[in-house]
């Protein structure tokens, strides 16, 4: 009499689904054996429990099969070309290390310092870069001094008006107060 068909459903008892696994695993170990003797196959088995114990068969090698199984499904490949990406982002790392090495000692040199390193052709290429920037700094300068003077001279400009203004009011002011006050002499 054989046994009767099994429910596929997570053991809730901890004891039996623990001796559950080991049986199983134990038998699911026997198998692949056996397909790797009968049938000459090349078989990898990795299980792991509930609590990460790790058990494995292979036959011959398990790293064997396992890099057989990425060349097989092309993840050697994406490992490959993984490997080009990173050696790539690394030059852009190298290459950007040296640009920002440069351009720190290229400021050094804009501030006077470190140029024992520099030849006179070096220095007189400085001198002629310090030279534009200075005459662009200064024209620079007088663009905005001479948009604050005609700031000024456009705010002076309303000021003065509306002090001219206020002056008429205060004696438009006061006129209307002397008239007010001598018909009170009358």
């Amino acid at each position: 009499m054989g046994r009767g068909k099994v429910e596929l459903k997570r053991i809730e008892n901890q004891t039996s689904r623990q001796v559950t696994f080991s049986k199983r695993r134990t038998g699911l170990l026997k198998k692949a054996f056996e397909l790797s003797i009968l049938c000459d196959a090349e078989v990898a088995l990795l299980i792991f429990s509930p609590s990460g114990k790790a058990y494995q068969f292979a036959s011959p090698d398990i790293d064997r099969t396992i890099l057989r199984y990425k060349n097989e499904v092309g993840l050697s490949k994406t490992i490959d070309q993984g490997f080009r990406a990173m050696e790539v982002r690394r030059s852009e790392i190298e290459d950007m290390t040296r640009t920002i090495d440069e351009l720190e000692a290229r400021d050094k040199h804009f501030a006077g310092e470190d140029l024992s390193t520099l030849g006179m052709k070096e220095l007189k290429q400085l001198e002629r870069q310090l030279r534009i920037g200075v005459e662009r700094i200064r024209s620079k300068k007088r663009r905005i001094i001479s948009e604050q003077i005609n700031w000024l001279k456009r705010r002076h400009k309303i000021l003065h008006e509306e002090n001219i203004h206020l002056q008429k009011q205060v004696r438009l002011h006061e006129l209307r107060e002397g008239e007010g006050s001598s018909i009170f002499l009358d």
